[in-house]
């Protein structure tokens, strides 16, 4: 009961508040800092700027030879050995028992590989 009589003066506005308001009520000034309540002790944050990932059972890409894929192409593309190359054994099975693709797809491979980098990786 005693706080409740107790009053001090807004610094901004002059008006009589209480004391323990924070802001006044009149002008709508801050008369005093906020006080946080203390919160429990936690282990502090450490923050490592280091990188330790590895790509772990990620594919990795085997370099091949544009020429030599180029000339398996251009003698044995009807049965697919280009493809058996690249390790594309499907594609390679689906060229053999087609004639590389009846014959459009061993052209295209043929002008693919033509523009392909050395190495190219599959």
């Amino acid at each position: 009961m005693e706080n409740a009589t107790q009053t001090k003066f807004c610094k901004h506005c002059g008006a009589q508040i209480p004391v323990q308001a924070v802001i006044c009520p009149t002008c709508g000034g801050q008369v005093e800092e906020f006080k946080q309540a203390q919160a429990p002790q936690q282990a502090p944050v450490i923050i490592t700027n280091t990188n330790t990932n590895t790509n772990v059972g990620a594919p990795t890409k085997t370099p091949k030879n544009k020429w030599a894929a180029f000339f398996l192409c251009l003698f044995l593309g009807g049965i697919g050995a280009h493809k058996f190359y690249e390790g594309k054994i499907g594609m390679g099975i689906l060229y053999l028992f087609t004639g590389g693709l009846f014959g459009i797809g061993w052209i295209i491979d043929i002008f693919r590989h033509l523009f392909k980098p050395n190495p190219y990786y599959v």
